[in-house]
Protein backbone atom coordinates (compact mmCIF):
# COMPACT_ATOMS: atom_id res chain seq x y z
CA UNK A 1 0.00 0.00 0.00
CA UNK A 2 0.79 3.59 -0.79
CA UNK A 3 2.84 5.97 1.94
CA UNK A 4 0.21 8.49 1.26
CA UNK A 5 -2.75 5.42 1.74
CA UNK A 6 -1.14 5.05 5.26
CA UNK A 7 -0.84 8.73 6.54
CA UNK A 8 -4.18 9.09 5.11
CA UNK A 9 -5.58 6.23 7.54
CA UNK A 10 -3.17 7.94 10.55
CA UNK A 11 -0.56 5.52 10.08
CA UNK A 12 3.17 5.52 9.74
CA UNK A 13 6.24 3.81 8.24
CA UNK A 14 8.92 2.99 10.49
CA UNK A 15 12.34 2.63 9.35
CA UNK A 16 14.26 -0.29 11.24
CA UNK A 17 18.12 0.47 10.59
CA UNK A 18 18.82 -3.18 8.89
CA UNK A 19 18.35 -4.40 5.55
CA UNK A 20 15.91 -1.80 4.72
CA UNK A 21 13.28 -3.10 6.66
CA UNK A 22 10.17 -0.91 7.55
CA UNK A 23 7.58 -1.46 9.97
CA UNK A 24 3.45 0.23 9.48
CA UNK A 25 2.42 1.12 12.94
CA UNK A 26 -0.28 2.57 14.21
CA UNK A 27 0.38 5.81 16.35
CA UNK A 28 -2.97 5.41 18.30
CA UNK A 29 -2.07 1.83 19.23
CA UNK A 30 0.44 0.25 21.34
CA UNK A 31 3.81 1.13 18.83
CA UNK A 32 7.00 -1.28 19.60
CA UNK A 33 9.83 -0.25 21.78
CA UNK A 34 13.41 -1.20 22.59
CA UNK A 35 12.33 -4.20 24.59
CA UNK A 36 11.47 -6.12 21.28
CA UNK A 37 14.75 -4.78 19.37
CA UNK A 38 16.94 -6.10 22.60
CA UNK A 39 14.94 -9.38 22.43
CA UNK A 40 15.61 -9.76 18.67
CA UNK A 41 19.31 -9.04 18.93
CA UNK A 42 19.43 -11.62 22.01
CA UNK A 43 17.72 -14.38 20.50
CA UNK A 44 19.52 -14.48 16.79
CA UNK A 45 22.86 -14.71 18.37
CA UNK A 46 21.89 -18.49 20.04
CA UNK A 47 19.80 -19.24 16.53
CA UNK A 48 22.92 -17.65 14.07
CA UNK A 49 25.39 -20.31 16.01
CA UNK A 50 22.92 -23.26 16.21
CA UNK A 51 22.00 -25.44 13.39
CA UNK A 52 17.99 -25.33 14.52
CA UNK A 53 18.48 -21.91 14.03
CA UNK A 54 17.69 -22.60 10.24
CA UNK A 55 14.34 -24.09 11.46
CA UNK A 56 11.15 -22.71 12.37
CA UNK A 57 10.18 -20.14 15.06
CA UNK A 58 6.73 -18.50 16.40
CA UNK A 59 6.55 -15.15 18.08
CA UNK A 60 4.01 -14.87 20.70
CA UNK A 61 2.27 -11.79 21.65
CA UNK A 62 3.21 -10.20 18.23
CA UNK A 63 1.89 -7.33 17.76
CA UNK A 64 2.34 -5.70 14.65
CA UNK A 65 4.86 -8.13 13.60
CA UNK A 66 8.06 -6.06 14.84
CA UNK A 67 10.07 -9.33 15.86
CA UNK A 68 8.44 -11.83 13.24
CA UNK A 69 10.17 -9.10 10.71
CA UNK A 70 13.98 -8.23 12.76
CA UNK A 71 14.03 -11.88 13.49
CA UNK A 72 13.91 -12.31 9.34
CA UNK A 73 16.09 -9.81 9.30
CA UNK A 74 18.99 -11.02 11.57
CA UNK A 75 18.75 -14.94 11.21
CA UNK A 76 18.19 -17.75 8.31
CA UNK A 77 15.29 -18.91 10.26
CA UNK A 78 13.13 -20.12 7.10
CA UNK A 79 9.78 -20.59 8.71
CA UNK A 80 8.43 -17.71 11.09
CA UNK A 81 4.74 -17.31 12.11
CA UNK A 82 3.64 -14.76 14.48
CA UNK A 83 0.30 -15.38 16.81
CA UNK A 84 -1.65 -12.17 17.85
CA UNK A 85 -5.07 -11.92 18.76
CA UNK A 86 -6.01 -7.91 18.03
CA UNK A 87 -7.28 -8.75 14.17
CA UNK A 88 -6.13 -4.92 13.75
CA UNK A 89 -2.22 -5.38 14.77
CA UNK A 90 -2.30 -8.45 12.40
CA UNK A 91 -3.26 -6.34 9.93
CA UNK A 92 -0.39 -3.90 10.27
CA UNK A 93 1.74 -7.04 10.68
CA UNK A 94 0.67 -8.15 7.10
CA UNK A 95 1.53 -5.06 5.59
CA UNK A 96 4.79 -4.61 7.12
CA UNK A 97 5.72 -8.67 5.66
CA UNK A 98 3.93 -7.51 2.08
CA UNK A 99 6.12 -4.24 2.27
CA UNK A 100 9.61 -5.92 3.25
CA UNK A 101 8.81 -9.07 0.67
CA UNK A 102 8.61 -11.82 3.32
CA UNK A 103 5.70 -13.35 2.21
CA UNK A 104 7.50 -16.62 1.80
CA UNK A 105 9.05 -16.81 5.40
CA UNK A 106 6.49 -14.74 7.86
CA UNK A 107 3.20 -14.85 8.31
CA UNK A 108 0.67 -14.07 11.12
CA UNK A 109 -1.97 -15.95 12.35
CA UNK A 110 -5.14 -14.46 14.00
CA UNK A 111 -5.42 -16.37 17.34
CA UNK A 112 -5.80 -16.50 21.15
CA UNK A 113 -2.38 -17.32 22.61
CA UNK A 114 -3.86 -19.41 25.33
CA UNK A 115 -4.51 -21.65 22.37
CA UNK A 116 -1.45 -21.70 20.71
CA UNK A 117 -1.04 -25.34 20.76
CA UNK A 118 -3.83 -26.30 19.42
CA UNK A 119 -3.88 -23.97 16.58
CA UNK A 120 -0.25 -23.81 15.78
CA UNK A 121 0.54 -27.63 16.86
CA UNK A 122 2.50 -29.19 19.27
CA UNK A 123 6.46 -29.93 19.22
CA UNK A 124 6.59 -28.10 16.25
CA UNK A 125 9.01 -24.95 16.39
CA UNK A 126 12.63 -25.07 16.59
CA UNK A 127 12.40 -21.94 18.85
CA UNK A 128 9.95 -19.10 20.51
CA UNK A 129 10.23 -16.34 21.15
CA UNK A 130 8.16 -13.55 23.12
CA UNK A 131 7.32 -9.80 24.74
CA UNK A 132 4.30 -10.78 26.72
CA UNK A 133 2.85 -7.48 28.41
CA UNK A 134 4.43 -6.97 31.79
CA UNK A 135 1.72 -5.61 34.40
CA UNK A 136 -0.60 -8.13 36.19
CA UNK A 137 -4.41 -7.56 35.91
CA UNK A 138 -5.48 -5.38 39.04
CA UNK A 139 -2.04 -3.59 38.99
CA UNK A 140 -1.11 -0.22 38.11
CA UNK A 141 -3.36 2.44 35.43
CA UNK A 142 -4.78 0.79 32.74
CA UNK A 143 -4.84 2.69 29.17
CA UNK A 144 -8.43 3.39 28.41
CA UNK A 145 -6.88 2.96 24.95
CA UNK A 146 -8.22 -1.32 24.17
CA UNK A 147 -5.09 -2.46 21.83
CA UNK A 148 -2.71 -0.45 24.27
CA UNK A 149 -3.70 -1.98 27.62
CA UNK A 150 -3.70 -5.38 26.01
CA UNK A 151 -0.04 -4.75 25.35
CA UNK A 152 0.74 -4.21 28.64
CA UNK A 153 -1.56 -5.52 30.87
CA UNK A 154 -1.75 -9.22 31.37
CA UNK A 155 -5.92 -8.30 30.38
CA UNK A 156 -5.97 -11.57 27.87
CA UNK A 157 -3.40 -13.94 28.70
CA UNK A 158 -1.13 -14.34 31.69
CA UNK A 159 2.78 -15.06 32.03
CA UNK A 160 1.73 -18.90 33.31
CA UNK A 161 -0.27 -18.64 29.99
CA UNK A 162 2.67 -17.79 27.95
CA UNK A 163 5.04 -20.04 29.52
CA UNK A 164 3.07 -23.14 29.49
CA UNK A 165 2.15 -22.29 25.44
CA UNK A 166 5.56 -21.95 24.41
CA UNK A 167 6.62 -25.16 26.05
CA UNK A 168 4.20 -26.99 24.26
CA UNK A 169 4.93 -25.80 20.63
CA UNK A 170 8.21 -26.09 21.24
CA UNK A 171 10.06 -29.58 19.61
CA UNK A 172 12.56 -31.02 22.37
CA UNK A 173 15.94 -28.81 22.88
CA UNK A 174 14.11 -26.10 21.16
CA UNK A 175 14.95 -22.53 22.30
CA UNK A 176 12.51 -19.63 24.84
CA UNK A 177 13.70 -16.44 24.59
CA UNK A 178 11.69 -13.75 26.39
CA UNK A 179 12.02 -9.80 27.65
CA UNK A 180 10.59 -9.28 31.28
CA UNK A 181 10.92 -6.78 34.12
CA UNK A 182 12.89 -7.71 37.07
CA UNK A 183 11.00 -7.21 39.33
CA UNK A 184 8.91 -10.55 37.43
CA UNK A 185 12.17 -12.38 37.15
CA UNK A 186 11.90 -15.02 39.59
CA UNK A 187 7.71 -15.89 38.48
CA UNK A 188 9.26 -16.12 35.16
CA UNK A 189 12.40 -18.55 36.30
CA UNK A 190 9.84 -20.68 38.47
CA UNK A 191 7.29 -21.04 35.46
CA UNK A 192 10.03 -21.97 32.79
CA UNK A 193 10.98 -24.59 34.77
CA UNK A 194 7.45 -25.59 36.08
CA UNK A 195 6.67 -26.44 32.63
CA UNK A 196 9.99 -27.76 31.19
CA UNK A 197 11.93 -24.84 29.60
CA UNK A 198 14.85 -24.97 31.61
CA UNK A 199 16.58 -21.44 32.41
CA UNK A 200 19.95 -20.98 30.66
CA UNK A 201 20.94 -17.31 30.31
CA UNK A 202 19.74 -14.20 31.89
CA UNK A 203 21.23 -10.76 30.65
CA UNK A 204 19.90 -7.62 32.70
CA UNK A 205 19.80 -4.47 31.02
CA UNK A 206 19.65 -0.83 32.64
CA UNK A 207 19.76 2.55 31.44
CA UNK A 208 22.73 3.66 32.79
CA UNK A 209 25.25 1.65 34.66
CA UNK A 210 24.71 3.10 37.77
CA UNK A 211 20.94 2.59 37.05
CA UNK A 212 18.83 -0.50 38.63
CA UNK A 213 17.96 -2.94 35.55
CA UNK A 214 14.71 -1.99 33.80
CA UNK A 215 14.16 -5.13 31.43
CA UNK A 216 16.07 -8.60 31.68
CA UNK A 217 16.12 -10.70 28.77
CA UNK A 218 16.18 -14.72 29.29
CA UNK A 219 16.60 -18.11 27.54
CA UNK A 220 15.57 -21.62 28.28
CA UNK A 221 15.90 -24.98 26.19
CA UNK A 222 13.57 -27.10 26.34
CA UNK A 223 13.95 -30.76 27.80
CA UNK A 224 17.91 -29.69 28.59
CA UNK A 225 19.70 -29.78 32.18
CA UNK A 226 20.51 -27.80 34.62
CA UNK A 227 22.71 -24.76 33.80
CA UNK A 228 22.41 -21.12 34.09
CA UNK A 229 24.80 -18.57 32.79
CA UNK A 230 24.22 -14.49 34.03
CA UNK A 231 25.88 -12.60 31.24
CA UNK A 232 27.39 -9.31 31.74
CA UNK A 233 24.59 -6.38 31.66
CA UNK A 234 23.58 -4.43 28.88
CA UNK A 235 23.83 -0.88 29.09
CA UNK A 236 21.95 1.30 27.05
CA UNK A 237 23.61 4.81 27.51
CA UNK A 238 26.90 6.18 27.97
CA UNK A 239 28.00 8.73 30.05
CA UNK A 240 27.30 11.52 27.57
CA UNK A 241 23.69 10.06 26.74
CA UNK A 242 24.82 7.83 23.46
CA UNK A 243 23.64 4.79 22.97
CA UNK A 244 26.95 2.08 23.76
CA UNK A 245 28.87 -0.10 21.56
CA UNK A 246 26.70 -3.14 22.49
CA UNK A 247 23.14 -1.23 21.58
CA UNK A 248 24.69 0.12 18.62
CA UNK A 249 25.40 -4.12 17.54
CA UNK A 250 21.96 -4.97 17.98
CA UNK A 251 20.64 -2.46 15.69
CA UNK A 252 22.84 -2.83 13.28
CA UNK A 253 25.32 0.37 13.37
Amino acid sequence: MPTEDLSAKGLRIDDLQIKGYKLVQDPKAFCFGMDAVLLSGFAADVLNEDAAGAGSLCDLCSGNGVIPVLMAAKTEVSHIVGLEIIPENVQLANRSIEMNELSGRVSMVTGDLKEASRLLGKSVFDAVTVNPPYMEAGRGLVSPNTRKACARTEILCTLEDVIRESSRLLKPMGSFFAVHRPGRLTELLSLMRQYGIEPKRLRMVHSHIDDPATMVLAEGRSSKGRQLVVERPLVIYDELGNYTPDVKGIYGD
